[in-house]
């Protein structure tokens, strides 16, 4: 018995938008993603739903999503004037806001293979898998992300 869209929706939507969100580094273009997906998921789930792994595939549409928004609009500037958020006062939390800046600067898919593996606890077959590539890239993409974040890390330090 499959089960029906709308529960799968409900089921998935927390966990696939905090991917978008890490994804995007923008909550609100998260949901629009994530919106966009379910929306054509909806539309074929007589075939998605008779699939092994449903929200796999979910997740790589998130995933194709996020990279074609990438390349059709390029990431908006900060207003000039504007006050931005204070950063969270607690040491935890602006070590992992800081992080999350370093990795929002990262080359798209680098940042997609970094969110798969080490957010979403991914193995590479499965990044593989997601980003449509072989298990080689991933490990470049990861290897390159993870050189370029311990970089910043270096160059912040210094200061």
């Amino acid at each position: 018995m499959t089960t029906s869209f709308e529960d799968f929706a409900a089921d998935q939507v927390t966990p696939l938008l905090r991917y978008a969100t890490v994804l995007t580094g923008d909550p609100h273009l998260a949901q629009d993603v994530v919106q966009e997906c379910l929306l054509r998921a909806q539309q074929r789930w007589g075939r998605i739903g008779g699939l092994d792994a449903p929200g796999a595939y979910l997740k790589r549409m998130v995933t194709n999503e996020y990279l074609s928004w990438r390349r059709r609009f390029r990431p908006s500037r900060p207003i000039e004037g504007l006050d931005l958020p204070a950063d969270d006062p607690t040491g935890r939390y602006d070590e992992r806001d800081a992080m999350l800046r370093r990795i929002a600067r990262l080359p798209r898919k680098q940042k997609a293979a970094v969110v798969l593996r080490y957010y979403e606890d991914y193995d590479y077959a499965s990044i593989a898998t997601t980003l449509g590539c072989s298990q080689g890239t991933v490990r470049t993409h990861i290897s390159r992300a993870l050189a370029t974040l311990r970089a910043d890390r270096r160059v912040k330090e210094a200061l």
